[in-house]
């Protein structure tokens, strides 16, 4: 199949890759990532020069420093791509901020049933204050229910609260937060003059995600698009990147 005529075709490419990232120690599949927009390969590396002779010419050259980057932009999302591009740690607790607009009685104030507030974790300002400088000191708290120490003439309040949750997907990152190494699978097709598909392929043999990540959040425009920016290096045999192109057939087994 070396010499398959299909692979001397001229062919262009207008889809994305699929792609299966392969933590790089277990050698087990981490991630599946069939929802970005965009996949890109780029090869770096250095050439200097040995110069000699009138005038300075170039005589010889010598190639190194040979890298790269994968980059992928998806405006899809999940919990677990974050995870993978900050390196942080999963749990399924964490400390959340709520805030309830809310009425009061007297010196009482009574939130939704099933909250448990912790003193110092709850504070009370006058709804009518919209800069919230007038702070209504809390005296106590019990399961739901806030007693302040004096809020003559209030009617409405804000309440802003602190309680420990246990059923979400939490990423706590560090300063000692990097991403781990991954092996990336990838594969879309190629599209020859002769209107052949051709399944394309490629193997990065490890590839480290930078640890830059911007999430944006915005009520108009496009949704947000995430980058990742994998670098790639060799693994212990010095192997970094593999393009394949398969025959047609083999698509369908044959």
């Amino acid at each position: 199949m070396a010499d398959n005529a299909v692979f001397s075709k001229q062919m262009a490419n207008r889809e994305v890759c699929d792609m299966v990232f392969v933590d790089y120690k277990t050698k087990k599949p981490y991630l599946f990532v069939d929802y970005a927009n965009t996949s890109s390969k780029e090869l770096t590396g250095e050439t200097v020069f040995a110069y000699g002779g009138k005038g300075h010419p170039k005589k010889v050259s010598f190639s190194g420093e040979k890298g790269g980057t994968l980059t992928i932009e998806t405006q899809i999302q999940t919990p677990k791509l974050w995870e993978m591009l900050s390196g942080g740690t999963k749990s399924n607790k964490a400390n959340i901020m709520k805030h309830v607009k809310t009425t009061i009685d007297d010196t009482t104030i009574t939130l939704q049933s099933g909250i448990e507030l912790t003193k110092g974790q709850v504070w009370v300002y006058d709804a009518a204050d919209a800069n919230m400088n007038k702070e209504i000191t809390v005296a106590s708290v019990s399961n739901n229910t806030i007693t302040v120490s004096e809020a003559s003439g209030v009617t409405d309040v804000d309440v802003f609260y602190i309680i420990a949750v246990s059923d979400v997907y939490n990423i706590n990152i560090k300063s000692t937060s990097f991403p781990k190494a991954f092996t990336v699978y990838g594969d879309t097709y190629m599209k020859t003059t002769d209107d052949d598909i051709l399944p394309y392929l490629f193997k990065a043999y490890k590839a480290v995600p930078q640890s830059n990540m911007s999430l944006s959040f915005a009520n108009s425009g496009d949704p947000g698009t995430v980058t990742i920016t994998c670098d790639l290096m060799v693994d212990d045999d010095g192997n970094m990147l593999d393009l394949m192109l398969l025959p047609e057939e083999a698509e369908s087994g044959e």
